[in-house]
């Protein structure tokens, strides 16, 4: 591997000089610059991004820490986050976390070794640790998705509670009254407020929700699907509610080969409007917002902090982003179907 010093035996110059040129410290004339660019080109030489991060002060480079990037949603996440820093010269290291704190503590360790220049983390559950080992870091931060109790910082997410509301509104307005919830894990923040939702459409609609009407899992397909066949086989609901489109996809399972049509004998609402729930059969009725928008609003908003000649100035960014429902088949039972049903 060349050095910056082959670049400068080869320019016929001393290596301070090639330094010059790559950092643009100070003025050479465009013949010199023009022999350590050739030499460069020649030699295949790539300046290391360390040592010029050092004498800038930036690396170009932010960290993004997700807690299951094989749920679709973190997925079209990092990729509006990419996108934009993309656009802007940045780059991103992604670092998933298994939904396990100790690992999240780790990689965290890790990204801020690595000299970036700001940090996004959508957190794992259950990690009280988290918000103070952030508290003290010298880069930006910015919370997307989820927030960290006693952690004071920049944050972009989807009104989980209104959320569920919506979702669970839009079940009753169709008409249906035994209406379950699969939950995520009640240690998030984002499974208590979306259940919270699913409480208060109920509340209003006069329905009490009986215990046997709340099942608690993961946010993952298998989550919904064992939840789901549990519901099926004891409660047999009108309609339920799935706190994320995975669980959804697993509720669809569920539904299916227990021999229970969707939506005419089973109505079924997800969360977070994958690309994916419009695809499934039938196509998966879900609330949410853009997610890819949801990652290029979260990045805009770091890399506004890093230029920032003060991160602190202004005081923190909340941005709080409504929800809306997606109407897709798993909820639209024609009339018709209905009073055959009956």
């Amino acid at each position: 591997m060349s050095t910056i010093k082959d670049v400068a035996a080869l320019a016929g110059i001393s290596y301070t000089t090639v330094s010059h040129v790559l950092n643009k410290t100070r003025p050479v004339s465009d013949q010199v610059r023009a022999n350590v660019e050739a030499a460069i080109a020649q030699l295949g030489y790539v300046p290391s991004g360390v040592a010029r991060s050092l004498k800038a002060r930036s690396t170009a480079t932010i960290g993004l820490l997700v807690p299951n990037s094989i749920n679709p949603y973190f997925a079209e996440l990092a990729r509006g986050i990419e996108d934009h820093c993309e656009r802007n010269g940045f780059c991103v290291i992604l670092c998933n976390s298994d939904d396990d704190p100790a690992k999240q503590r780790s990689y965290l360790r890790v990204l801020l070794g690595r000299r970036i220049d700001g940090l996004i983390v959508a957190s794992t559950g259950g990690d009280d640790s988290c918000a103070a080992g952030l508290g003290g870091v010298k880069v930006p931060v910015v919370l997307v998705d989820r927030t960290l109790p006693g952690l004071n910082a920049d944050s972009v997410r989807i009104d989980h509670e209104q959320g569920g509301y919506l979702a669970t509104r839009h079940l009753l307005e169709q008409g249906h009254r035994r209406i379950a919830c699969v939950s995520g894990p009640q240690e998030t923040t984002v499974a208590v407020m979306r259940v919270d939702g699913y409480r208060r459409a109920m509340a209003e609609a006069g329905l009490e929700v009986e215990a046997d009407w709340l099942v608690e899992s993961d946010f993952t397909s298998p989550g919904g699907y064992r939840a789901a066949a549990e519901l099926l086989r004891d409660v047999r609901p009108e309609a339920i509610f799935a706190c994320n489109d995975m669980m959804g996809f697993g509720v669809l399972r569920a539904a299916a080969e227990s021999g229970v049509r969707v939506p005419e004998q089973l109505a079924v609402i997800g969360f977070d409007d994958i690309q994916m729930s419009a695809f499934v059969y039938p196509a998966l009725t879900t609330v949410g917002q853009s997610i890819l928008q949801l990652g290029e609003l979260a990045a805009e908003m770091l890399l506004r902090r890093v230029a920032a000649a003060d991160q602190h100035a202004t005081g923190t960014e909340q941005r709080l982003i409504e929800p809306r429902i997606v109407l897709r088949e798993s909820t639209l039972a024609s009339a018709q179907d209905k009073q055959l049903e009956r």
